[in-house]
C-alpha cells in the first residue's frame, strides 16, 4: 500500500517542497470553505464587498515593489549555484560568488525599508479617497480603522517579503513551503475567531500581522537565521550592481507586474464603484476560490524556480526541458480537475439552496455563466505563467510588451464593459482577451525565445 502511494506521488511530481507548498493549498481550500461559513455568518453582503475590495486596493503595492521579490530568487539562485554550504552554515567557494550573494542580502534590507514606508503612506491616502468616494449609507461599513491596521500590516509584510525570496533562492524551498503550510492552518483559525468575537474587517489586518510573526518565529528558530547572519558578515569585494544587472531586467518585470494589476485586481474596485459592494463581494469570493486553485496548481511550477535557474546557469538545457514539460503536464491536469470540481460543487449548492442561517451560500458567488467565464482564463494562465516562469529564470523578461498590451486591454475592457454591461461584460471580455490574444501570443514568445537562447 505504501509503495503504491509513493509511486502515485512520484508520477504526480510531489516532492517534499511541493508536499508542503501544495499541502498549504489543500489546507487553504478546506479553510476557504470554512471562511465562506464565517464570512457569510458574521459579515453582511456589503461588508463582504469591503472585505475583498480591501485586498484589491492593497495590491497596488505592486506599482512600488516592481516585481523585485521574484527577481531576487533568480539572482540569488544563480550565485548560490556556484557555492556550497558547509557545516558551520557558511558558504564556501569562489570569493566572487560569496561576495555577490552577500551584496544581494544587503541590497534587500536597504531597498525594502524605504519601500515599505512609501507603500504605507500611499495605501492610506488611496484607500481613504476611494472608499469615501464610493461609499454611501446603503453601501458602507465601519472601514476606517480596519483599513489603517491593514495598511500598517501590509507595510510590515512587504518589509519581510524579500527575505522569503532570498531564502528560496539559496535552495530552502521546502522550509519556505513549510512556513506557508503553517500559515494556512493558523491564519484562517485566527480570522474565524476574530469574526466570532466581532472584529469584522479588522481580521484582515490582524491576519497579515500574524503571518509575519509566524514567518519570523520559524526562521529565527532554525538554521536559516545562521545562514543569513553569516552572509551578512561576509566581506563584500564585488557586488551585484543594481543599475547594471538588476534594473535592466527589473524594469521589464515591473511593467509586467504592474500590467498584472489591471488584469487580475481591477474587477473588485470597478464592480464596487459601478454595481455596489454586494456584487463586488460575489466577485471577491469567486476569485478567492479560483485563486486558491490556481496557486495550488502553480506550486508545482513555483517550487522548481531555483532548480530551473541552477540548470540554466550550468547550461543543462535538456534536463531543464524534461523537468519543465513534466511539471507543466502535472499542474495543468490538476488545475482542470479542481475547476470542474468547484463548478459542480457550487451548482449543487444552487440546486439545494443550501443555507447558513438565512444566507443562501451560492448567492455569495457569481452566477454560473460569469463564474464559468472567469474559470477559462484560470486554466489558460496555467500555461502562460509557466512559460513566463521558464523564460524569466534566464534573468530576462521577454513578456514585457505582451504584459503591457494585455494589461491595457483588460483595463479598458473591465472599466468600459463593466460600466455598460456590469459583471457579464467584465467576465466575457476577460475570457475572450485571454483565449483570443493572451495565450497564443505567450506561446509564440515562449517558442521563439527558447529557440533563440538555447540555440535550437
Amino acid at each position: 500500500m505504501i509503495s503504491t502511494i509513493k509511486t502515485l506521488l512520484k508520477k504526480l511530481g510531489i516532492d517534499k517542497a511541493i508536499a508542503y507548498s501544495s499541502g498549504a493549498r489543500v489546507v487553504q481550500a478546506f479553510t476557504g470553505v470554512g471562511s465562506i461559513f464565517f464570512i457569510s455568518t458574521f459579515l453582511s453582503g456589503v461588508e463582504q464587498g469591503f472585505y475583498y475590495t480591501f485586498g484589491s486596493i492593497v495590491a497596488i503595492q505592486v506599482f512600488f515593489e516592481l516585481g523585485l521579490t521574484g527577481i531576487i530568487t533568480q539572482f540569488v539562485a544563480h550565485e548560490a549555484a556556484h557555492l556550497q554550504l558547509d557545516a558551520s552554515y557558511k558558504y564556501s567557494g569562489e570569493e566572487k560568488y560569496r561576495s555577490r550573494l552577500a551584496s544581494l542580502l544587503h541590497f534587500c534590507v536597504k531597498w525594502y525599508v524605504i519601500l515599505s514606508l512609501i507603500v504605507l503612506l500611499v495605501l492610506l491616502i488611496v484607500g481613504f479617497i476611494f472608499f469615501n468616494s464610493y461609499s454611501n449609507e446603503e453601501n458602507s461599513a465601519s472601514w476606517e480603522l480596519p483599513w489603517i491596521l491593514l495598511c500598517v500590516a501590509t507595510a510590515i509584510k512587504l518589509l519581510q517579503s524579500p527575505f522569503n525570496s532570498f531564502i528560496m533562492g539559496i535552495g530552502k524551498v521546502k522550509e519556505m513551503s513549510k512556513i506557508s503550510f503553517y500559515q494556512q492552518i493558523i491564519l484562517p483559525l485566527s480570522s474565524w475567531l476574530g469574526l466570532i468575537c466581532g472584529f469584522k474587517l479588522y481580521v484582515i489586518g490582524i491576519s497579515a500581522i500574524l503571518s509575519v510573526l509566524i514567518w519570523n518565529i520559524y526562521v529565527f528558530s532554525t538554521d536559516i537565521w545562521k545562514i543569513l547572519k553569516n552572509l551578512w558578515k561576509e566581506t563584500i569585494s564585488e557586488r551585484v550592481l543594481y543599475f547594471k544587472e538588476i534594473f535592466p531586467y527589473q524594469w521589464r518585470i515591473a511593467l509586467s507586474w504592474a500590467s498584472g494589476y489591471f488584469i487580475f485586481q481591477l474587477f473588485n474596485p470597478v464592480l464596487f464603484a459601478t454595481e455596489g459592494a454586494k456584487i463586488a463581494g460575489q466577485m471577491g469570493m469567486t476569485l478567492q476560490a479560483l485563486n486558491a486553485i490556481q496557486a495550488f496548481a502553480m506550486s508545482w511550477m513555483n517550487t522548481k524556480v531555483p532548480l530551473y535557474s541552477g540548470m540554466i546557469s550550468l547550461k543543462e538545457y535538456e534536463k531543464l526541458d524534461k523537468l519543465f514539460n513534466k511539471t507543466l503536464w502535472q499542474m495543468s491536469s490538476i488545475c482542470l480537475c479542481l475547476l470542474a470540481t468547484m463548478y459542480g460543487f457550487i451548482e449543487i449548492l444552487r440546486i439545494t439552496e443550501f443555507k447558513i442561517n438565512t444566507t443562501i451560500i451560492a448567492d455569495r458567488f457569481l452566477d454560473n455563466w460569469p463564474m464559468f467565464f472567469m474559470m477559462i482564463p484560470v486554466m489558460a494562465n496555467q500555461f502562460v505563467f509557466s512559460w513566463a516562469t521558464y523564460l524569466r529564470c534566464h534573468k530576462k523578461e521577454p513578456f514585457l510588451i505582451q504584459s503591457i498590451v494585455m494589461g491595457l486591454l483588460c483595463c479598458v475592457s473591465t472599466i468600459g464593459m463593466g460600466h455598460l454591461y456590469g459583471v457579464y461584460g467584465i467576465t466575457i471580455s476577460y475570457a475572450c482577451l485571454c483565449i483570443g490574444i493572451g495565450t497564443p501570443w505567450a506561446y509564440w514568445i515562449f517558442r521563439t525565445k527558447k529557440r533563440e537562447w538555447h540555440g535550437k
